[in-house]
């Protein structure tokens, strides 16, 4: 063996790893030891390989997976960009869930007023998109918005956001341009509604509020829960923005 080799846990104790950790980055091929004795199995490594231990070391405890860690030791350019993308999504969607929390703390628990209304039929532009889970409907419903106005416009917009009751791994997001020469028909019904007034990112709670109006009366949970976008997000502060939820209480026609 070469005088350079440092045993496992000598090895450990410079490189600020255990002897556990050691021995699994060895397994999943991301840092092998120098040599290993045929004989004992004892491993040993050499101190030139403490950099990129301490490099593990490091991106693991920045929450850097560990196949992003072998792509950066590999030299791979690029590989954090993705890391960092998802701890900043991550970060907007908690700063999201402590907005709406605040907003319970300073309101109680949401109990907004419901109304019944009837809504007719309408003609409507239809575009579709797929979200991957509850944190991907921001992203849906403005990929369909941004579908649904890249027709030509003879005024305002006026938009309806349909949604599934209950959010799965996939699920449609659908936004309906209403105009009278649309190709689809937007169904007419009974609806219980309540107005939502504040940030897009917390019409769960008015929909709760209306989910809630339902369960109480033995509505079954039928949908799609409909948001009616009455202001223009361009050139209306989130805290003013005015969205009405509503869901069907009857069969739609």
């Amino acid at each position: 063996m070469d005088g350079d080799l440092l045993p496992i846990g000598q090895f450990a104790r410079l490189s600020r790893l255990s002897v556990k950790q050691l021995r699994h980055y060895d397994e999943l091929g991301l840092l092998c030891p120098a040599y290993v004795d045929p004989g004992t199995g004892y491993r040993y490594y050499r101190t030139d390989q403490a950099r990129a231990a301490l490099s593990i070391g490091l991106l693991r405890s920045l929450d850097v997976p560990l196949p992003v860690v072998a792509e950066v030791l590999s030299g791979t350019a690029g590989a954090l960009r993705t890391v960092r993308d998802d701890l900043e999504g991550e970060l907007a969607r908690r700063r999201r869930t402590l907005a709406a929390l605040e907003r319970v703390l300073a309101d109680g628990l949401p109990a907004a007023e419901v109304r019944v209304v009837t809504e007719p039929a309408r003609r409507a532009f239809l575009a579709r998109e797929v979200a991957t889970g509850p944190d991907d409907v921001a992203r849906a419903t403005s990929a369909a918005v941004a579908a649904a106005l890249s027709r030509p416009l003879n005024g305002p917009p006026d938009l309806v956001g349909l949604f599934p009751v209950e959010f799965g791994d996939d699920f449609p997001v659908v936004v309906a341009l209403a105009a009278d020469d649309g190709d689809q028909v937007l169904d007419g019904g009974v609806f219980a509604t309540a107005t939502h007034l504040g940030p897009y990112d917390q019409i769960q709670l008015t929909a709760h509020a209306v989910l809630a109006w339902c369960a109480e009366r033995g509505h079954p949970m039928a949908g799609p829960v409909r948001e009616v976008y009455v202001s223009d997000p361009a050139t209306t502060e989130p805290e003013r923005l005015v969205t009405h939820v509503m869901i069907p209480l009857e069969e739609r026609r």
